[in-house]
């Protein structure tokens, strides 16, 4: 009988490989703890990381244990997976204090008030910075062969850049992974570990240590490396990584990340990122392509995945500020219209100002010239009303909005946001 768990990411997307042909048999037999490991690289997490973070959600909503691990220790060695060159090494405080930043994240996505499977949130820092090295090197280290560890293709491709190479600490990361699945293990009964296809050897190599040492069976499952149907990283932007922190990343940006979804990878995302089941995604597979147009299924993963990032009501402001920006003559809320500040420049003007000298000073022409011709030619708008009059001043009465704030518009994609000063407006 097929693991109701591992059916749920078979039909999903997410199952690459796993270490045992009868899984399933072994998922179906209890209930697991279940791990994925991050390590605080940075401060935040990025959209990259949310496969294993979705699939150890999934674990839970199917009676398992989910445990969140991060990395505070692992952290300050360096994981060579994935990388072509050394790591620089954290400080412990730095380490720490991404850390902490990434335990508040990752705890949005699991329940941890559940009395039977609530989650765990965990840091290896607890016990790896406290390991005595001789024990650790007679203890862990004697189970280890160097001719198999330089097989690894973490290993491997960097043994074979001349310029880089790999040092010893980077070396030893497995070593490290390894004894955190030995740790939980030992103190949290836990047997499976799941992460991506990079982290293949790091898994076996807990999965033998548990073997070796404890004559138990750990597991492990690995997610593919995701990319965008044009071979583009995926959760990059030509201004780099989307992450997880509104700091760095803003909701309504990562909204409109989702929002410019291809129609060719929408219902793969769909499946990964959000929890919609199989019939709601196909209706929405069914929209897209009878109505691409209408993008539909790009809005629906804009908002349920924007709102398990930041939380409900910012995805409801991200959405509406979106849809103004597109062609929607609602009035915003002023949390909006703050959205809105944030993201489009801005400019303070008197109460009176002629609409050409407007378009000059927003930079929206070039000349005086220019922003008659662009009034002249309809390509100047106010709150999406098009302004045909070049002697137009813009006064208090064209307010609509919260603070004072007028959107202008020159062309199909150029806004900028006015605001009228608080004594003239």
């Amino acid at each position: 009988m097929n693991s109701p768990f591992l059916e749920e990411l078979r039909w999903r997307g997410f199952l690459e490989a796993t270490t045992s042909d009868d899984l399933d048999a072994f998922l179906n037999a209890a209930p697991r703890t279940i791990y994925v490991g991050f390590d605080p690289t940075a401060d935040s997490l990025h959209l990259g990381n949310l496969i294993p973070v979705m699939g150890l959600a999934h674990a839970q909503r199917h009676g398992h244990r989910p445990l969140v691990l991060v990395g505070g220790g692992t952290g300050l060695i360096g994981d060579p997976s994935g990388k072509s060159a050394e790591r620089t090494l954290l400080t412990k405080e730095k380490a720490e204090e991404n850390a902490q930043a990434i335990r508040n994240q990752l705890s949005r996505f699991f329940e941890f008030s559940f009395a039977d499977n609530r989650a765990l949130l965990l840091n290896n820092a607890d016990w790896l910075c406290s390991l005595n090295l001789l024990e650790f090197l007679r203890d862990i280290g004697k189970h280890f062969s160097v001719n198999e560890m330089i097989k690894r293709d973490s290993v491997r491709t960097r043994l074979e850049e001349r310029d880089q190479g790999i040092s010893y600490t980077e070396f030893s990361y497995m070593l490290m992974q390894a004894y955190d699945f030995l740790h939980l293990y030992r103190h949290h009964d836990c047997t499976i570990q799941m992460g991506g296809s990079d982290q293949w050897g790091n898994i076996l190599s807990g999965k033998e240590l548990i073997r070796r040492i404890e004559g138990g069976r750990g597991e492990g499952i690995t997610f593919p490396l995701l990319t965008t149907s044009t071979g583009k990283k995926f959760g990059k932007t030509e201004e780099g990584s989307v992450w997880l922190d509104a700091k760095r990343t803003t909701p309504y940006q990562m909204y409109q990340y989702w929002l410019q979804t291809a129609d060719a990878d929408v219902v793969r995302y769909l499946k990964l990122f959000t929890f919609l089941k199989s019939d709601e995604i196909h209706a929405l597979e069914e929209q897209t392509q009878s109505r691409p147009e209408k993008r539909e299924a790009q809005r629906d993963l804009a908002f349920h995945c924007t709102a398990r990032i930041h939380g409900e009501e910012a995805a409801v402001w991200a959405a509406a500020a979106s849809r103004i920006l597109f062609g929607s003559d609602e009035t915003p809320v002023k949390e909006t219209v703050a959205i809105l500040l944030r993201e489009l420049p801005h400019t303070e003007v008197e109460a009176g100002v002629s609409l050409v000298d407007l378009l000059v000073c927003t930079r929206l022409a070039e000349s005086k010239g220019a922003a008659r011709k662009l009034i002249d030619g309809g390509g100047v708008y106010l709150y999406g009303e098009r302004q045909n009059d070049s002697r137009k001043t813009v006064s208090a009465d064209d307010v609509k909005w919260f603070g004072g704030v007028i959107l202008l518009r020159a062309g199909k994609k150029n806004y900028h946001l006015v605001l009228l000063a608080p004594h003239a407006a």
